[in-house]
């Protein structure tokens, strides 16, 4: 073991020791013989044993795991740190502009485990709440994990459509006139991406010459029907090549997800995939009726387009208004006022304001006093920006017992109340069905948000029995988010068919803390497509009318006016 791992090794158990709380002068010890160590101009390998005791700056506790390490290449002390810091805050450590103290605030404070949770809260505005940050420092720490991971291999379907979707348009253009489409399960829209996937209908030898004349394409793999690059050392690119004959039926072919070809093959139509005119040719050939590149997944989409019941999905101009969002009452970055008028501007005839209830300390949430004089505020702006309408929410925090997060007389004055969990989300699977199951129950519940709390790539959020509450909502008339921040997209799209089957409505909601938020709804749209979701099902494709009476029946049936 060289000079520069003991070193590291130091230098990250003093770290770890300060995140943990640990005696500070032991904490510096480690940092101060990682100093030293890093400027020997002897490797201690070859230093005497005794000799190592008497380099100035080496104590009795730092020389023995010097010998460790030497002996063992392990380094005991270190292993036990590592194992009980969770690997999200290993992770979020190699992030500049966080120290030791820092980490350990947003770690025991916010209960952050993991970058991207850490990047959440930065969206949110948490840090803001903690000491020792300000907009500086969050704007900054935000700014260096977006850079982080850039870097890395697997990105949310909203990090890369706009680089995909330029990467088409530029291929079509220095590829012509052969054709040139999108492919895989990016052409799915499929919420995590692993590889941007084009056809191109050109021979491997002539698309190679193309491509590696472009700025920021790496070739990393050949072979006669692909290419696989790096684009700007990041994402993964594969190029398949066909010929212009077989161009439609390859399209279908890498389109597809293995599920729905196994489907589409057994229902006997891969005997119409050869030498295709188009993809409507294929579907019509196999008497189907044509299925959406979004839908080909291998659910039940092969047997509605073979009886003609493909449903026409929903589109993000079906959404009629936003519902879920914050304001600067709770931890958004706008007024009400602003986020209405943003909203009214934008054609929505509604806001379903949603700010953050009293147990969310960390973010601002209402206590009671500030809850009423909120609902003066929005009576006072309803009369002003008619017939535009600010409806009365609450994202209440679904609480350990499973309770809300205020007594009834309070939660009778809102509209509608989205019952979430925020909290302890290191639930078994029992722990997390009990608690949501008696949310759901409870009659001022109007929608569950993110169901299963999961950051996409960053934390799976807590285990449920995803058909049991979707049974239960089904029971109680709840309708059941679809979040549309790109990280979140909870509930998951493969659950949507069988809430639909349960005639449970669905809510796209952008959980928006700012006017650019409401653009995640397209993000939450082309989740719901995958499951088949139309306008119908959909609380916020209700025009103000239609939500104003559904939220006044719904009341009467549950016995709650207030």
């Amino acid at each position: 073991m060289d000079n520069y791992t003991i070193a590291d090794n130091f230098s990250l158990l003093s770290k770890l020791m300060d995140i943990h709380g640990e005696n500070s002068f032991k904490a510096k010890s480690f940092a101060s013989a990682a100093f030293t160590i890093e400027k020997l101009p002897t490797p201690l390998k070859d230093t005497p044993r005794d000799e190592i005791f008497r380099i100035k700056g080496i104590g009795e506790s730092t020389g023995k795991s010097i010998l460790e390490m030497l002996d063992t290449q392990k380094f005991t002390l270190l292993e036990h740190y590592i194992g009980i810091t969770p690997p999200g805050i290993l992770e979020i450590m190699k992030i500049k502009g966080l120290g030791p103290k820092k980490i350990a605030t947003i770690w025991k404070e916010l209960e952050i485990e993991s970058m991207g949770e850490l990047l959440y809260a930065c969206n949110e505005n948490r840090l803001l709440l903690l000491k020792g940050f300000g907009e500086k420092t969050q704007e900054s720490v935000r700014q260096n994990i977006e850079f982080y991971l850039s870097n890395r291999n697997r990105f949310l379907y909203a990090e890369v459509a706009t680089i995909g979707a330029d990467l088409e348009k530029q291929l079509q253009q220095i590829m012509a006139p052969a054709a040139v489409s999108l492919t895989g399960a990016f052409r799915r829209n499929s919420v995590i991406i692993d590889e941007i996937e084009v056809l191109i209908a050109l021979p491997v030898a002539d698309v190679q010459q193309q491509i590696a004349s472009l700025p920021g394409f790496t070739l990393t793999t050949a072979n006669d029907k692909n290419l696989v690059w790096k684009l700007d050392d990041k994402i993964k690119v594969i190029t398949h090549s066909c010929e212009p004959a077989d161009f439609f039926s390859q399209l279908f072919i890498t389109t597809a997800a293995p599920a729905f070809m196994d489907k589409f093959n057994a229902a006997g139509g891969a005997a119409h995939l050869h030498a295709a005119a188009s993809e409507e040719a294929i579907f019509s050939a196999a008497d189907m009726d044509y299925i959406l590149p979004c839908l080909r997944e291998g659910i039940h989409e092969i047997e509605q387009a073979l009886h003609q019941q493909l449903p026409v999905l929903i589109v993000t101009s079906d959404i009629k208004g936003i519902i879920h969002s914050h304001s600067q009452w709770s931890d958004g970055v706008a007024t009400l006022e602003e986020m209405a008028v943003a909203a009214k501007e934008q054609g929505f005839e509604y806001l379903v304001i949603s700010d953050h209830s009293r147990s969310a300390f960390y973010a601002n949430g209402l206590h009671i006093e500030r809850v009423l004089a909120q609902h003066t505020q929005i009576d006072e702006l309803n009369k002003k920006m008619a017939p535009f309408r600010i409806f009365k929410s609450i994202e209440a925090d679904i609480l350990n017992d499973g309770a809300l997060d205020y007594p009834d007389e309070i939660l009778a004055k809102f509209d509608l109340v989205i019952a979430s969990v925020h909290s302890n989300l290191k639930m078994t699977e029992e722990k997390a069905m009990a608690r949501l199951l008696k949310a759901i129950e409870n009659p001022y519940t109007t929608i569950l948000g993110h169901m299963t709390g999961r950051l996409l790539l960053s934390r799976n959020g807590y285990p449920v029995n995803h058909k049991a509450i979707i049974d239960a909502c089904a029971a109680n008339g709840v309708v059941i988010e679809l979040n549309a921040h790109p990280r979140r997209l909870d509930i998951d799209w493969t659950w949507l068919p069988y809430a639909l089957e349960k005639n449970v409505l669905i809510s796209i909601d952008p959980d928006a803390h700012s006017i650019q938020g409401f653009h995640d709804i397209h993000f939450g749209t082309l989740a719901a497509q995958k499951g088949g979701v139309t306008k119908a099902n959909n609380l916020s494709s209700f025009t103000v009318d239609m939500l104003d009476n559904y939220l006044q029946q719904r009341k009467k049936q549950k016995n709650i006016l207030s």
